[in-house]
């Protein structure tokens, strides 16, 4: 008995005393994978939503499209997932009406970093990656961390198999550990980057309950976002 009259109970089990825990956090499975070349940006995500063993739905895209050349794919907590996209959208739409112009990537970037750093006590429990075409006609990635923490970078991966994926992604596009005199390093093509999604996703499905079903890629360009579908296992 502390010092309040309130009962505090070992971390042991006892026998007749009940405790009762609450998390307001859930994880619903999922990854994701960005890819950004020269002009070109890939984005994928696969369709499982489920939690624990149970599998809510087979079909569920994790693939956001904010902006006419700006893709968010986003996976957790699926409730945060559907506030944060609400939330951006209503952003998003209000700085439309404002200005009479579309926000760029860049500044998307930026306003989802802002988004997520004002919920910095009680954080969106999701994984973020952004993908685009900035000002400059590049592809860009950006990653988050749940507090809104942004890195551009060239290739990410995220949610549930992630650290399966990453070391994938560091292998056959960011080429660690290779000696570049001796290996000829092929150039990142559009389809080689949309080969590679597949291929991680596809080895990520092996070895992760979570993630499965089958994947959705998102090809950013120029002229728009293209969108492709592969079935996966689905056990």
């Amino acid at each position: 008995m502390n010092p309040f009259g309130i009962q505090e109970y070992p971390d042991y089990p006892i026998s007749g005393a009940m405790r009762y825990e609450f998390s307001p956090y859930e994880s619903n499975g999922g990854s994701i994978v960005g890819i950004a070349g020269d002009d070109f940006a890939v984005i994928a995500g696969d369709t499982r939503l489920s939690s624990g063993y149970n599998i809510h739905s087979s079909t569920q895209s994790k693939l956001f499209q904010l902006a006419p050349l700006t893709v968010l794919a986003s996976t957790g907590c699926w409730c945060d997932t559907l506030s944060l996209i609400g939330l951006m959208k209503v952003r998003l739409q209000m700085y439309e009406n404002t200005h009479l112009k579309v926000m760029t990537t860049d500044a998307v970037a930026q306003l989802l970093s802002i988004t997520m750093y004002n919920r910095r006590f009680f954080p969106y429990y999701v994984s973020n990656i952004l993908a685009g075409i900035d000002k400059e006609g590049k592809g860009v990635i950006y990653s988050y961390d749940p507090i809104g923490h942004c890195e551009r970078t060239t290739y990410r991966a995220g949610g549930t198999a992630g650290p399966l994926l990453q070391p994938v992604l560091d292998s056959q596009i960011g080429f660690k550990n290779m000696d570049s005199t001796e290996t000829q390093m092929p150039k990142l093509t559009k389809e080689r980057a949309v080969s590679i999604a597949s291929d991680t996703f596809i080895s990520a499905t092996e070895r992760d309950i979570y993630t499965g079903d089958s994947v959705l890629i998102n090809i950013i360009t120029k002229d728009g976002v293209e969108v492709k579908q592969m079935k996966l296992r689905k056990d």
